[in-house]
């Protein structure tokens, strides 16, 4: 989101140097020859996908991956070179901005193969698209009898070329592995297919943040980092996870100040009734931001590196807090929703956890018209 004042009362401020510690972090968990495809959808997870792939780059990762053609023509258009990945369905209607943008499609649905391969023949070369395996996730994905009708029947269009062979664990955090394990062993079945039918595919790739640290065998040529990259995971505290850094801070500025009586209530709907006389502060963030309801009467935002509690509901532009423990606050005084302040901390999993969530939606939901500020690394 473009700044348009030097003043931000609101910001979410994004650590290069945290992002880089954790590509450091995650590098060290990879078997030889397996590399790191960055997963830069929803905005980089709300941290903003143009300066976080950037940043990424200038670190050596060579690819991306993002869910949508738009997301990867945002990309295409603030100049960024590198083989971007559209991790979503593929219409027939966007067949003209994926080949004008250089984007590498993912096949999901053989449906889209005809109008694909048409579309392809203009080019000197077959264009490079991966093909996702259905193991278990049951969402997007082919099919063992579409591997079986695509390549030992030799039906695969010349036209393109299988640059990547992919699947998607849909348990790899659960507590426990055999689900996965299965799907694993789906995957390397179509692997086998795949091959034994003479095809060389150089990117193969199963595994999130939490696969490529809890399965060793999902490690193949690439994985697909997300949220540890950001600096949080979903993995059962049995699992060793690498040390991450979280990324994103967010902050914004008191208002107001104001003391009400006992029996004064707060917000829409009264939900909140002062039981002793009450130093409110009103805070301009709201649900409009992506602080979520569900934090109404639950949640907490530090002052003065202090939790001070949210008092009522959240509002789409503001929130109102209960400061009344917290000695010397003042109008224009910091309130961090998420980071560090004084000794205080307050994470996206510690939202997440009040809201039962999971940290993706919370770092997700902060809404573009937030500005982000970068630290340089």
């Amino acid at each position: 989101m473009p700044t348009t004042s030097t003043f931000l009362p609101t910001c979410a401020s994004i650590d290069l140097s945290a992002l880089t510690y954790n590509v450091t972090q995650f590098r060290g968990i990879l078997r030889p020859g397996c590399d790191m495809m960055a997963v830069v959808k929803a905005n980089a997870y709300g941290h903003g996908d143009i300066e976080t792939t950037k940043a990424l780059i200038r670190r050596g990762l060579s690819r991306v991956a993002v869910f949508s053609i738009d997301e990867g023509i945002a990309l295409r258009q603030a100049g960024i070179n590198a083989p971007i990945v559209v991790l979503g369905p593929l219409f027939p209607a966007q067949l003209g901005d994926l080949f004008a943008h250089q984007l590498t499609p993912v096949v999901s649905d053989v449906s889209i193969l005809p109008a694909l391969s048409q579309a392809a023949s203009s080019f000197q070369t077959p264009y490079p698209v991966h093909l996702k395996i259905e193991t278990g996730m049951g969402r997007l994905g082919v099919t063992a009898h579409d591997i079986s009708t695509l390549f030992t029947d030799r039906n695969f269009p010349s036209t393109l070329h299988v640059e990547g062979l992919m699947t998607h664990l849909a348990e790899a955090d659960g507590p426990a592995v055999e689900a996965t394990q299965e799907q694993l062993n789906r995957f390397h079945d179509a692997i086998t297919a795949v091959k034994a039918a003479g095809f060389r595919v150089p990117l193969i790739h199963a595994a999130n943040s939490a696969g490529a640290v809890r399965f060793l065998d999902a490690q193949f040529s690439l994985v697909r980092p997300g949220i540890m990259l950001y600096g949080y995971h979903t993995l059962p505290d049995s699992v060793a996870v690498p040390h991450l850094k979280p990324v994103l801070s967010l902050r914004t500025t008191i208002a107001q100040l104001r003391t009400v009586q006992p029996g004064h209530k707060i917000s829409y709907g009264g939900t909140f009734t002062a039981k002793r006389t009450t130093t409110i502060a009103v805070l301009p963030v709201g649900y409009a931001d992506g602080i979520s309801r569900r934090l109404s009467n639950r949640g907490s935002v530090l002052i003065h590196g202090q939790r001070a509690p949210i008092a009522g509901i959240v509002c789409m532009d503001m929130i109102m807090i209960d400061v009344t423990g917290i000695t010397g606050v003042a109008v224009g005084d910091e309130a961090v929703l998420i980071g560090s302040q004084g000794d205080g901390r307050i994470t996206a999993d510690d939202i997440a956890q009040w809201t039962g969530t999971i940290p993706y939606e919370v770092l997700c939901a902060i809404g573009p018209r937030v500005p982000r500020q970068y630290l340089s690394a």
